[in-house]
């Protein structure tokens, strides 16, 4: 039996800074994308390190990982939260989306980062953010849901790490971080039916609808197909978002002809528009909503906002760390799951009203 051939030995730092004649932390700055390294001498590093086979030690990076976890974090460096909308202050004003900054600004500050919004007004190109970023040394970059996306065609996103919460923004094509959809509405579903109602209807928007891919529609509608009978199948209803008298005589005619005993809506207004009905929450119809922190409503589903705004963060750092920058070939899609939460607009039904 021929003898193991010996195990070559791992190719250091210590070996590409003696390769290149520079130092061993000019050559770990240099493969994390360090602008203090200049961009010549990083490329002549990376070209050196794969030349030599260089890979980094897993068990160095993880004892490094583990010391900077004990250690207090200063704040080095900015990451930016883009702010487009027409009134900058109604982004944070619902409570969702506040929960996105908070998770995301209270982990940056552990990360060593510090997260800042920055308004992007209409008087603003492309061309002078750029320059604005360029002059900060911002490097990340945090894409909030913004109802008809963002308006900087030319702007140059190669520079910098992205990462979008929610799937409203479609350009950048950026990693997203977001509510599983989806299974929210599924889990909803399952709960409201074990809850004792059958007849259980959803009713959106065609904004919100797009905005989230219709995936709650889809989870609504897979679940039902799984849970109910041919003849509790109920239509799914879509209404305008606009406040008025619009919505009115759809709603009061899906009503009469579904006769739901239980819907789950992502409309605000729904409470609002129930009551112009004279429709009485829950002795008439009971609700749940696809948000408890913004739907108006106290049963329905708790999307854990605040751990997706720290999940984004994290993987913010994580492409600054690689240095991973620009619309990726293929995005990634990272998934939170939420939680359902019980409340008195859809309580269990008594076994007499079984």
């Amino acid at each position: 039996m021929p003898p193991t051939p010996p195990i070559p030995a791992r190719v250091s730092l210590r070996d590409v800074a003696r390769e290149v004649g520079v130092s061993h932390m000019a050559v770990s700055l240099a493969l994390r994308g360090d602008t203090r390294i200049s961009e010549a001498r990083r490329t002549e590093i990376k070209a050196a390190a794969v030349r030599l086979g260089y890979r980094p030690d897993p068990m160095l990076s993880s004892l490094a990982a583990y010391r900077r976890a004990k250690q207090a974090v200063p704040i080095s460096a900015t990451l930016v939260w883009i702010n487009q909308w027409e009134d900058p202050r109604a982004l944070r004003r619902l409570r969702e989306f506040d929960a996105y900054w908070r998770g995301a600004a209270e982990t940056a500050e552990q990360l060593g980062y510090r997260l800042e919004e920055f308004v992007v007004g209409p008087g603003l190109s492309p061309e002078r953010l750029q320059e604005i970023l360029r002059a900060r040394s911002v490097r990340g970059l945090l894409l909030p849901p913004h109802r008809h996306g963002l308006s900087l065609a030319g702007f140059d996103w190669s520079e910098y790490s992205v990462v979008r919460l929610g799937l409203s923004v479609p350009e950048p094509r950026a990693h997203a971080v977001v509510c599983d959809h989806s299974d929210c509405v599924t889990l909803a579903y399952a709960r409201i039916h074990a809850h004792g109602y059958r007849r259980i209807g959803f009713v959106s928007s065609p904004m919100f609808d797009h905005n989230t891919r219709g995936n709650f529609r889809a989870g609504y509608l897979r679940q039902q197909a799984d849970l109910a009978s041919a003849r509790d199948r109920l239509k799914p209803l879509l209404l305008d978002e606009t406040p008025g008298p619009a919505n009115l005589a759809p709603l009061r005619a899906w009503l009469a002809t579904e006769r739901p005993d239980a819907i789950i809506t992502s409309l605000p207004l729904m409470r609002g528009l129930l009551a112009k009905l004279g429709v009485r929450v829950p002795r008439d119809l009971a609700v749940a909503t696809t948000s408890v922190l913004d739907g108006n409503f106290p049963a329905g589903i708790d999307q854990n906002c605040h751990e997706i705004g720290a999940v984004a963060l994290r993987m913010l750092a994580g492409l600054i760390h690689q240095n991973e920058r620009g619309v990726p070939r293929f995005f990634r899609r990272t998934l939170v799951e939420g939680r359902w939460v019980d409340g008195p607009s859809l309580p269990v039904k008594s076994p007499a009203a079984l």
